[in-house]
């Protein structure tokens, strides 16, 4: 027997506790549906019901955000580390579940973020094919995509990668775990892939390592990273005020 798992709640939203290795087998082993909220998606959970129960339904979160990190351990006595979607994304493709034929299956926002993403997928002898990849319609309100849900049940893939934005591939990964009549293991990890690919700006390891990843997104495009993170400000008064608890809904 292992050690058993660890988990803590923040903000009502069940986290992991852990390295990136250990997480990434808890999702491999068990399947389920793994979020990574950043901070300015966070704030967002008293007014956004959608976001909220999306995050509720998730089997676990990690600690990606710096910020809510930062915060819970000044205020509590029970300290967590920090895990970052980076990380948790490069120990997922070196998984051998992961990286055999036909056991992901990605989507993606653009069809430019799925050719660079894939291309280099491919350069790390991950062979996914064009049948795995389904290009994102631009989501509205309420989620519903039944062409999203046969392509996977055709397939049947072991993983599911949410490359998409934050507060929207939650809600569709939550839609796909409701739906899918069996239990995959979906990753929401957003721009990690882009990361590593070149599709966006990349977070050198020392840099992700101390937390100043959003910082590093900013410092490469200030108009379109700026508002966004400037906006998470407003995580903190909802994190001091309800510590663990389920924040009052809007």
């Amino acid at each position: 027997m292992g050690n058993p798992v660890e988990y803590i709640s923040i903000l009502g939203v069940r986290f992991y506790v852990g390295e990136a290795a250990g997480a990434v087998e808890l999702a491999v082993r068990e399947g389920g549906l793994v979020v990574v909220p950043a901070a300015p998606a966070l704030k967002n959970l008293a007014s956004d019901a959608d976001y909220r129960h999306a995050l509720l339904g998730a089997d676990f979160a990690i600690a990606d955000s710096a910020l809510m990190v930062l915060l819970w351990n000044l205020v509590e006595r029970q300290r967590i580390p920090k895990l970052s979607g980076l990380k948790y994304m490069r120990k997922l493709i070196e998984h051998s579940d992961f990286r055999q034929p036909g056991n992901s299956f990605w989507v993606m926002p653009t069809p430019s973020s799925a050719e660079r993403n894939i291309r280099w997928l491919r350069s790390c002898g991950i062979d996914v094919a064009g049948e795995d990849v389904y290009k994102a319609p631009l989501y509205g309100a309420v989620i519903d995509d039944p062409e999203l849900l046969r392509r996977i049940e055709e397939r049947r893939p072991r993983h599911i990668v949410m490359g998409i934005g934050g507060g929207t591939q939650e809600r569709v990964g939550f839609y796909l775990k409701q739906r899918l009549s069996y239990r995959p293991a979906i990753h929401c990890i957003g721009a990690a892939i882009g990361f590593l690919s070149g599709d966006q700006v990349s977070i050198p390891d020392w840099v992700d390592t101390i937390g100043m990843g959003w910082l590093w997104r900013v410092a490469s495009d200030p108009k379109r990273y700026g508002p966004r993170y400037w906006g998470a400000r407003h995580l903190a008064p909802i994190l001091l005020k309800y510590r663990e608890k389920l924040p009052a809904i809007r």
